[in-house]
This record gives structure tokens, C-alpha cells and sequence, in this order.
């Protein structure tokens, strides 16, 4: 019996579109999954050695791993262009300009994710300073730094400690790029799985995506527990949800695939990447 573990973040996005593998709505056939669950940086690190089999990972990151991963064709988390787009969000705790936020130390929720990598092409002499993700909107407010870039609910709770948005990184990536979705986070398989088994376990994630969209309350149910600082505002969790876990994350589409190949070409050109990334896609 092939023994699967999937790692990801303990996020209400990740946890929604994880659900039914991890609660046995699906029938995973003779295949074990186990799922483990640790931030993203963590993520992002632990898989230079290629310990799961299947992980979480920032695109930024992929970048120095695609010899030993492949990114999967689902699971992708995607900022999106226009007015009412969304990404990692930069907030303050003063009404500062883009410009004079740029002067400032701003805290990043690690160096290899792709909130960093958007901050660092918005704003390259940018000074930054490492912090848990989850310490970077209560370091603000407390006035420990100035200014922060925030991913997962952060996003959405930022105003109640009093923060101010200063850029929106989904926003300003259409902008340049004539409206492609921001590629933030995908899920990756290792390559040494052979295509066999590769295939089986992608169509399982993808259908455990697919149930929690098309079962949207009993998995939100699950979900709602992970949602840091909105377990008790469910139409705030279902909205955070929405923006991450969606169509697109059933399928990159054309856009985005196209999008992940130029945020990392971007990365290299300004030498923020030691090479050009090979990206490839399966399932």
C-alpha cells in the first residue's frame, strides 16, 4: 500500500481544499494518505531535502527545487488583477506613500516566498527583516517594524489592529503584466514517484478539490477551525476561502501557467534567482 504524506499549511484555504481525503469522502483506492501540516517557510525549506512526497510550496521556492519536484496542475493559490483584485497585501501602521513605505524596514513572512519575491520586484532596495507570518501583523502594531507584507487572513483583518494598506501585490502584478493572476503558492509532487503513481495521486488531490468546492458548507465546516482570527465570522472565512480556493485552483488555466513561468523569469533578471527556473506541470 503506497503510504502518501501530504504536507500544507494549517490554513483555512489549504484545509478546505484537503477535506475530503482528510475525512474519507473520497475513496483513495489503496493509496495511505497522511497529511502533516506546517507554515509555509517551513514548507518551503523541509522540501530541499525532498521529505514529502507530495507538498505545499511557494512558487518563488519552486524555483530552486524543480529538480527534485514537478508542480501540480491543482492546488494553486493565485492573487488576481483588476480593481478588486487581491495578493499579499503591504500594510502600515501610518497612511505612508508606496514611496516613503519604501524607505522603511518592512517584515516579510520568509525569504523564500513568494510574497517576498513580488515586495522585492516592487521595490528592490527594500529593507526587510524575516519574521513568522503570524507575528508580522502584531509587530506592527506594536511598533516593533513599520510596515509588513501580510498572506493567509491577515489579509482581510489587517484594519482592526489598525494597519493601513500600502500596496496590494495582486493589484499591482495585473498592472504589469496586462492583468495575469500573481502566482503565490502550488501544490508540488516528487519526481521520483514515477508518472504511475504521480497520476493516481493527482487525480485524488484534484478530486478532494473538487468535493469541497461542489460540498462548499460541510467543508467550510471543517475548514472554519484553521481560519486564525475568523473562526467566529464564518462569512469572513468563506470569503478568504473563495479568493484561494476556487476554479482556478482545479486548473491553473493558460494564464496562470504562463504567469508562474514569468513571475520566476522576472525573479532571475533581477537577479533575486540564481538560474532560470524549469517549470513543469503535471497532472
Amino acid at each position: 500500500m503506497p503510504l502518501i504524506t501530504v504536507a500544507h499549511s494549517p490554513d483555512s484555504d489549504d484545509a478546505f481544499m484537503h477535506y475530503a481525503l482528510a475525512e474519507g469522502k473520497i475513496d483513495a483506492g489503496d493509496i495511505e494518505f497522511r497529511h502533516v501540516l506546517q507554515d509555509i517557510e517551513t514548507l518551503n525549506r523541509v522540501a530541499a531535502e525532498g521529505k514529502y512526497e507530495v507538498t505545499a510550496l511557494s512558487i518563488h521556492a519552486y524555483a530552486h527545487l524543480s529538480e527534485k519536484y514537478a508542480l501540480l496542475n491543482h492546488g494553486a493559490s493565485m492573487g488576481e488583477a483588476g480593481p478588486e483584485g487581491y495578493g499579499p497585501r503591504l500594510v502600515a501602521k501610518e497612511k505612508w506613500t508606496p514611496a516613503q513605505v519604501k524607505t522603511e524596514t518592512i517584515a516579510v513572512p520568509g525569504f523564500l516566498t513568494s510574497a517576498y519575491l513580488a515586495l522585492k520586484l516592487w521595490a528592490p532596495l527594500a529593507e526587510v527583516v524575516e519574521m513568522p507570518f503570524d507575528q508580522i501583523l502584531p509587530a506592527i502594531a506594536r511598533g516593533e517594524v513599520a510596515a509588513g507584507v501580510l498572506i493567509h487572513e491577515g489579509q482581510l483583518t489587517f484594519g482592526a489592529a489598525g494597519a493601513h494598506l500600502i500596496a496590494d501585490f495582486g493589484v499591482w502584478w495585473g498592472q504589469e503584466t496586462g492583468g495575469l493572476p500573481l502566482p503565490l503558492g502550488g501544490n508540488a509532487i516528487r519526481r521520483d514517484l514515477g508518472s504511475e503513481l504521480q497520476t493516481r495521486v493527482s487525480h485524488l488531490l484534484r478530486e478532494s478539490i473538487r468535493y469541497a468546492l461542489e460540498h462548499r458548507e460541510e467543508a467550510l465546516d471543517y475548514a472554519i477551525s484553521f481560519a486564525r482570527g475568523l473562526e467566529t465570522d464564518r462569512a469572513r472565512a468563506d470569503e478568504f476561502v473563495g479568493m484561494y480556493v476556487n476554479a482556478r485552483t482545479l486548473d491553473y488555466g493558460d494564464d496562470g501557467r504562463r504567469s508562474v513561468r514569468l513571475f520566476l523569469d522576472r525573479g532571475f533578471e533581477a537577479g533575486l534567482l540564481p538560474f532560470k527556473a524549469d517549470v513543469e506541470f503535471v497532472g
